[in-house]
């Protein structure tokens, strides 16, 4: 099984796909406002919610837009902390 997680402005979305890319389950959550490590503890709460509910562990894969700064190695242009 494989999780993505898909980090957004407006929402943090989970999905669980088994190997042949079905959906397994999905979770949707608001992204927090204000605290970075909010943001880390909402992914934890998804991907626990959707292992549960599968009742199996997963690789996690995580898609945001924007693009590294060569210059810095930080995220640019992002609209999520």
């Amino acid at each position: 099984m494989r999780i993505g997680i898909d980090l957004g402005g407006i929402r943090i979305d989970a999905i669980a796909l088994d190997l042949a890319g079905a959906t397994l389950a999905r979770q949707r959550l608001d992204p927090p406002r204000g605290r970075p490590s909010a943001t880390l503890e909402t992914i934890a709460a998804l991907v626990n919610a959707v292992e549960q509910g599968t009742c199996a562990r997963a690789r996690i894969g995580v898609g945001t837009p924007g693009s590294p700064s060569p210059s810095t190695g930080r995220l640019r242009d992002a609209n999520s902390t």
